[in-house]
């Protein structure tokens, strides 16, 4: 009897992050690097979800707020957002998250459509979801994400 032929499993690495107590997770090779709070420049007119720039060694980078986004309610408490620097066909672009977690392999046949709980516009940006024993990891789709335009 000759073997089943099991297609390979790919591992993706996610560099994760929290936001409103949900652990998020974004493409590692997407990632330039991750930050402390900077300071920022606020951008009259701009879209509500585009906090500020932020001058990153010389480099201007625009930074999204990731709960705004996600339609998430604003940050309450008084702490600092960290900056998630992630790489888009424009350039580096900022997104603002409550705290950074750890990088995690995924066997990419562990992703999953997102869960019909999952309303609104975090719905629409979620590229699907792992079940782990400490909760759901939300896969972020990074090119939906940075489009501001509301």
């Amino acid at each position: 009897m000759s073997p089943v032929p099991t297609t390979p499993a790919k591992v993706e690495q996610f560099c994760t992050f929290y936001l409103d107590r949900s652990l998020f997770g974004v493409e590692v090779g997407r990632v330039q690097e991750v930050i402390r709070s900077q300071e920022m420049t606020a951008v009259p007119l701009a879209p509500s979800v585009v906090r500020g720039l932020i001058n990153l060694r010389g480099q201007i980078v625009t930074a999204l707020d990731l709960r705004r986004r996600l339609g998430r309610p604003d940050h309450a408490d008084a702490r600092a957002p960290m900056n998630v620097v992630v790489r888009s066909e424009e350039g580096a672009v900022s997104l603002l998250v409550d705290e950074i977690g750890d990088v995690l392999e995924v066997d990419s046949l562990q992703l999953e459509p997102p869960p019909r709980t999952l309303v609104g516009r975090s719905r629409e940006l979620i590229r699907g979801v792992v079940q782990r024993e400490q909760g759901l990891l939300l896969v972020l789709d990074i090119d939906r994400t940075l489009e501001t335009g509301e």
